[in-house]
């Protein structure tokens, strides 16, 4: 690949209404190189992606205003953000959270607290299959 042009880092959203939540996340990708932009609610993610759409939003579930579940919702059914990568990131630990993640389009699920090995490899593995490699 020779004279490939080096691609801009992928860009990530956080979304969670505990800024230390965010900060420890953020920390956490140092790994992978990525721009990364913070929202501390759903309405603030929405706006957010509007302004400069993501390539990946790591959400939370539980915040006030609107629901993580509702945000990715939204974000899957609109043909322009419909391809983000959205990973919900949650407390919440039972099947049928995963479940409802999973029917409202989330590409993939992480329990609180998250581990640095398995946020990792879940942000490269939503990336890779849009052709973003980290």
């Amino acid at each position: 690949m020779t004279g490939a042009a080096k691609s801009a880092p992928p860009k990530i959203l956080l979304v969670d209404d505990h800024e230390q939540n965010n900060e420890l996340l953020d920390a956490y990708l140092e790994d992978v190189n990525a721009s990364v932009r913070i929202a501390a609610d759903g309405l603030e993610c929405l706006a957010a992606v509007e302004a400069e759409k993501p390539d990946l939003i790591l959400l939370d579930v539980m915040m006030p205003r609107m629901s993580g579940f509702q945000v990715c919702r939204r974000l899957k059914n609109a043909p322009a953000t419909k391809d983000i990568g959205i990973i919900m990131v949650t407390a919440l630990n039972e099947v049928s959270d995963v479940e409802r993640a999973t029917e409202c389009g989330a590409d993939d699920f992480l329990t609180k607290p998250v581990h640095k090995p398995d946020l990792l490899t879940k942000v490269r593995a939503v990336l890779a299959k849009r052709g973003i490699v980290v």
